[in-house]
């Protein structure tokens, strides 16, 4: 069974450092909670069976993907915060991901795709 799992490795002066998936994810997560104008993220029917058989980050509306050259590419599904402007939300999504990532990992971020699947109140 191949393994899917995307890691970031960054080479040092005495090893390297592995970030696995999850952390990418968490990264992400945590930014979305400051955003103002994002309840969070949307997930889809199933995920929490998902979970259980160890497929953590299906269906959580989140998907990182490790590029060739170690830069990041994010496609985020979010819920917005009802009487809020949808796209400041969304910009406001994209630049909070990319400096949390960035910040904390050191990857350089390509791409933050932010799908908002829904509308919901606080």
């Amino acid at each position: 069974m191949a393994d899917n799992r995307q890691n970031v490795t960054q080479i040092l002066e005495n090893g390297s450092v592995v970030i696995s998936e999850e952390v990418l994810c968490t990264i992400v997560e945590q930014a979305l909670k400051d955003v103002e104008g994002i309840i969070g993220l949307s997930s889809k029917p199933g995920a929490d069976i998902a979970e259980v058989i160890g497929k953590k980050n299906w269906g959580k509306g989140l998907k990182i993907t490790v590029n060739e050259d170690e830069s990041l590419t994010v496609d985020a599904n979010v819920l917005a915060e009802y009487g809020q402007s949808v796209v400041s939300a969304a910009s406001a999504v994209q630049s909070a991901v990319t400096m949390a990532l960035e910040s904390m990992t050191g990857c350089k971020v390509n791409t933050v795709n932010v799908n908002v699947c829904g509308i919901a109140r606080k």
